[in-house]
């Protein structure tokens, strides 16, 4: 999503309403900004997840570069079903992208009228 910048806003906050905007922000790992265009734009952001998130993150890109190597390798060689291991390298990545959903991308919020 590109932002394009242009109109300056200026308004005012309560110490209470700046402090509680600055926390929020600092904890999904975001500018006030940020914060405060998704918020317009009915999105919830989410919380920066914690360091166990990050370790299972590295561990499957690992996980997920060793097959491709042995992919490459099988394929070349030609004594496995280079087909079948795609399939379970697609679905890998389909259960990545699903973990990424699920702790990092931002909640779209129903908006009442």
């Amino acid at each position: 999503m590109i932002i394009r910048k242009g109109i300056k806003k200026q308004f005012w906050l309560s110490e209470k309403d700046a402090a509680d905007l600055k926390q929020k922000a600092q904890r999904c790992g975001i500018t006030e900004t940020a914060m405060i265009r998704m918020l317009l734009h009915s999105y919830e952001p989410r919380e920066k997840p914690d360091e166990r998130f990050y370790e299972a993150m590295r561990e499957m890109y690992a996980i997920r570069n060793s097959l491709n190597q042995l992919a490459r390798k099988a394929h070349s060689l030609g004594f496995i079903d280079a087909p079948k291991l795609r399939e379970v390298l697609t679905a890998y990545q389909h259960f990545q992208a699903s973990i990424e959903a699920e702790f990092l991308r931002p909640v779209k919020k129903e908006i009442k009228k």
